[in-house]
């Protein structure tokens, strides 16, 4: 990359955008799929439609310090609205497109968010029968979805296309961006506490901007000749709101935004992506299916194709081929890995996988194929990216070294600290949490590692019981737990998911139900279901429980499983149910 190419002088990220789109003016920056055709977005409309919306947002009263909620799914006009905030000094508060009706309420509430930007359909609903209840929310922009069709007590319903035609550019916006400092707080990036009710993490311009830095020093030896993005993890997510939006822009890229998880095998065949962010519940997804279609051809294809994921893997370890081995690599290299290469459409130089940990398995796997890996991690209080694997040097099984302007250091009890600009202003309101975490400068991460002679991290154990599911989701157990214990079936729950695709429990039904079905097993597994189903309506997508097992016996202090203050011993309970759980899961 030619970094005086791409140099930028602006210090908070709508200077940014506003400096880069001066230089890059009609070249494309947002590309989406309408009617099976993508429609690209250049720099210079993005700029006006971000104008527009920004004096739209100050004629609803909107002021500096304000909370601004975006629920939508990823699309131009998500980054249009999240810069559009950004550049009147107001603070972005992202939604899930998942999220209940509860989960938008408490987020109005906890924010006390003035104005929110929503799409339509489920997402539109869901966010005006919580903002019905809400009196704090003035005014709603819906992106998609017709005002009429909707009915929010002391709320003004617009419509986008309708205010963004009527509304005239107003050239004092970019003025409002130089009175911003870097210091402000431009986001609240709402994550899981172990409360159960999630905190609204205040991230700084300064702070994701080191983390853009960051990311920009990683591949400064790598040579992108087209910087192209597929985003596909949510925008409401640290990971993609920092390294899929905001890195992007920094360098000058192109980010095409794809339509689902499951197009994105066809996405990737579309755009041709050069570089892509991406949790490790995606690579799980593409090492499922491609083992799937290898072993269904089976002979001399999946000899072949064995074979170069061996001898990547005996390359990767630094051991030397044999003359045979040679020859057979350099056979593999042509029919076996261009063509994986091509699936991912060609030009892809590295995919980087983070928001939780990537199976070594799966890893060594795409690298043995000649397909770049860089692992990372990192936490939405750090903005988020804390460490990352290099190019000139792959751990797959760690996370890699600190990224630039990270200082880390490990306590007495092995847990991981940081500090730098990445690290957040504290949690919204939450003063004794923020205190909790931050002390002395350093950010207390809950993550246990040890550090290897090249300052690699490798992730040992959670100090908190957060679980991070292999999509980057922050999950509280604590709150899916209390659900699901208030069924009276259910005497006793401990959830489990770190690293998984989606949440298993462990339950001890209730006396009562034991009772009543006679100790039938079957029986008592077939009501245990129908409660399971039923408590899953009251959480969202990520926090519902798929599959669970039956416990042979309550959790007690004596046979170790609840401490004296009786709280679960989670690690004792899925200790002596780890099969039966892992059971449960797809086999990898």
């Amino acid at each position: 990359m030619d970094q005086k190419k791409n140099s930028v002088i602006a210090k908070t990220l709508p200077g940014i955008f506003f400096e880069q789109s001066r230089k890059f003016v009609e070249s494309p920056l947002f590309w989406s799929k309408k009617d099976d055709y993508w429609e690209g977005v250049s720099w210079q409309d993005a700029s006006t439609q971000v104008i527009k919306l920004a004096s739209l947002l100050m004629e609803c009263g909107i002021s500096k310090g304000d909370r601004v909620l975006i629920a939508s799914e990823n699309r131009p006009e998500w980054s249009i609205s999240d810069l559009a905030i950004m550049s009147i000094g107001a603070i972005v508060v992202p939604a899930y497109t998942s999220n209940t009706e509860e989960d938008n309420n408490y987020l109005l509430s906890h924010s006390k968010a003035k104005l929110a930007i929503t799409s339509g359909g489920n997402v539109a609903s869901r966010l005006c029968l919580a903002a019905d209840s809400n009196k704090d929310i003035k005014n709603i922009i819906l992106i998609d979805a017709k005002p009429e069709n909707f009915s929010v007590k002391g709320c003004n319903l617009l419509s986008w296309d309708e205010e963004m035609r009527k509304i005239d550019i107003d050239d004092k916006i970019e003025q409002e961006v130089e009175k911003i400092s870097d210091e402000d707080v431009c986001c609240f990036i709402y994550t899981s506490g172990t409360g159960g009710r999630p905190k609204g993490v205040m991230l700084t311009h300064r702070s994701i901007l080191s983390n853009v830095l960051a990311c920009t020093d990683v591949i400064k030896g790598v040579e992108i000749k087209e910087k192209v993005f597929l985003s596909l993890l949510p925008l409401s997510h640290a990971y993609e709101h920092t390294c899929g939006l905001h890195w992007p822009i920094y360098i000058g890229a192109e980010i095409y935004y794809s339509e689902s998880t499951e197009a994105v095998a066809q996405n990737l065949q579309d755009v041709k992506p050069t570089l892509m962010i991406a949790v490790p519940r995606l690579y799980e997804v593409l090492y499922s299916r491609i083992m799937n279609g290898v072993k269904a051809k089976g002979g001399v294809s999946e000899y072949l194709f064995m074979t170069a994921i061996k001898l990547g893997r005996k390359k990767l370890s630094n051991q030397s081929l044999f003359p045979h081995e040679w020859l057979l690599d350099k056979i593999v290299d042509r029919l076996v890995r261009s063509k994986v290469k091509m699936r991912l459409g060609g030009r892809l130089k590295y995919f980087v996988s983070g928001g939780a940990a990537l199976n070594s398995e799966v890893g060594s796997f795409f690298l043995g194929l000649g397909v770049g890996i860089l692992q990372g991690y990192g936490q939405t209080e750090a903005s988020p990216l804390i460490s990352v694997n290099r190019p000139d040097l792959i751990k797959i099984e760690t996370v890699g070294s600190p990224v630039l302007g990270v200082k880390t250091k490990v306590d007495e009890f092995g847990e991981l600290l940081i500090k730098g600009d990445l690290v957040m202003k504290g949690y919204w309101n939450d003063e004794i949490a923020t205190a909790q975490t931050i002390k002395n400068g350093w950010l207390h991460t809950g993550d246990l590692v040890e550090v290897d002679e090249d300052q690699y991290i490798k992730i040992t154990g959670r100090k908190k019981e957060i679980i991070v599911n292999s999509g980057g989701d922050n999950i509280a157990p604590t709150r899916v737990e209390g659900i699901l214990s208030i069924e009276s079936e259910i005497e006793q729950v401990m959830v489990y998911g770190d690293g998984c695709p989606w949440l298993s429990a462990v339950v001890v039904p209730s006396e009562d139900i034991k009772k009543v079905l006679n100790n039938d097993i079957n029986k008592i597994r077939e009501k245990i279901s129908e409660v399971i189903e039923h408590a899953n309506k009251g959480l969202s997508q990520i926090e519902k429980v798929r599959k669970f097992i039956i416990a042979d016996e309550p959790f007690t202090v004596d046979n170790l499983q609840m401490t004296p203050t009786m709280k679960v011993r989670r690690h004792v309970v899925t200790g002596n149910y780890q099969k039966r759980i892992m059971d449960l899961y797809p086999k990898k």
